[in-house]
């Protein structure tokens, strides 16, 4: 698993709604806390992302890379790594 940066928390508080129906973190401290105590993880790329939800058990056969992207738990951070967050 890669460092919780900068990058990757703000990307979360800018996102958040996209998983959430009300925001869970306010800060960065709060975002990093909040990620850490629920296990997310940051891949370096979509075939990364599909092998973290084949390993979590979730049957990817068919998705495209572009159709998990579209997941709600994954946010793209925009310098090609992806933050996974279980709901």
């Amino acid at each position: 698993m890669h460092e919780l940066d900068d990058d990757v928390l703000e990307c979360f508080l800018q996102n958040q709604l996209q998983l959430f129906p009300e925001k869970v973190a306010e800060t960065l401290e709060e975002a990093e806390d909040f990620l850490e105590e629920c296990m997310a993880v940051v891949v370096n790329s979509v075939k990364e992302v599909l092998e973290y939800f084949e390993e979590e058990g979730i049957d990817t056969e068919g998705i495209t890379g572009d159709e998990i992207l579209e997941a709600d738990e994954v946010f793209d951070i925009g310098d090609g790594r992806y933050l996974i967050v279980e709901g």
